[in-house]
């Protein structure tokens, strides 16, 4: 039995797709890539990690108007550009585009507008890089049950003890009777931290960690190809350029990105409600 025309032309865009992920975001393709990140994209990368929570916000305004009828409105501020271009950013938009016109001219690609596959673009760029935010939280998670022994899930929450790291490991360098005495005396009276040096480590971390945050699909690209992820992305993005709609809700990817922010947020609060 022949396969159906539609299955066919399904399984040859199917193959691009696994061409373009294996090229792009395989060990080589993504290191290639990252290349794009050094320079001005450094700067970027922390008003963009800022910037990240308000992007959610104007995606879930930007639903949640689509779904009361409030169409035009919903698309304008979904529309809304909130950060800061990157190079490699659109680099990868460069590269979409031009797979996405290559499938045209083979009769496999979407039937939408420029309009619908920029936007439609756009979105899956930036749900690239919530991925990244997600592998530096788990990085950071990492971090505190190596060093510390418990939970950190997010820049606040390792502020705290690095800082009282920090302090500790300055204070036994100064201790006039050497440092075997010195862990004791401190064991006994442990090193007070100001608020000021506290949020200063935090400052040091954030800017760690948005560099970090710029570089973590070195790491996240090849996972994610190898797990289909990539793939079924791609797939789902394709699919909605072909019903030629928006999506209506905020990719989960965002979501989990700022669970760790919500984590960090009422351990804080927890934290500063015991005393």
């Amino acid at each position: 039995m022949q396969p159906s025309p539609l299955r066919s032309r399904q399984s040859r865009r199917d193959a691009q797709l696994r061409r373009f992920v294996a090229r792009r975001y395989g060990l080589r393709g993504t290191l290639a890539l990252h290349r794009h990140a050094f320079g001005a994209d450094l700067l970027r990368a922390p008003v963009n990690v800022m910037l990240a929570p308000v992007a959610l916000i104007l995606q879930i305004v930007a639903a949640l108007l689509r779904r009361l009828g409030a169409g035009r409105a919903g698309s304008r501020i979904g529309g809304w550009r909130v950060f800061l271009p990157s190079d490699m950013s659109r680099h990868i938009h460069r590269d979409l585009t031009a797979l996405i016109a290559d499938l045209q001219a083979q009769g496999l690609g979407p039937d939408a507008s420029p309009a619908q596959i920029d936007r439609a673009l756009r979105a899956h760029v930036e749900t690239r890089n919530a991925v990244a935010e997600i592998t530096t939280s788990l990085i950071v998670l990492a971090s505190g049950f190596l060093l510390f022994q418990r939970a950190t899930p997010g820049l606040i929450s390792l502020a705290g003890p690095m800082a009282q790291m920090r302090a500790e490991g300055a204070a036994l360098r100064d201790f006039a009777l050497g440092e075997t005495l010195g862990r004791a005396w401190y064991w006994a009276f442990p090193v007070e931290l100001s608020p000021i040096y506290v949020i200063a480590t935090g400052v040091v971390l954030a800017l760690i960690g948005s560099v970090v945050t710029t570089f973590a699909g070195v790491i996240a690209d090849p996972v994610q190809r190898a797990t289909g992820i990539h793939r079924r992305r791609l797939t789902r993005l394709m699919a909605r350029l072909d019903a030629q709609g928006d999506s209506a809700a905020p990719a989960p990817e965002h979501l989990v990105a700022r669970l760790g922010d919500v984590a960090d947020t009422l351990s804080l609060i927890w934290r500063s409600w015991r005393g």
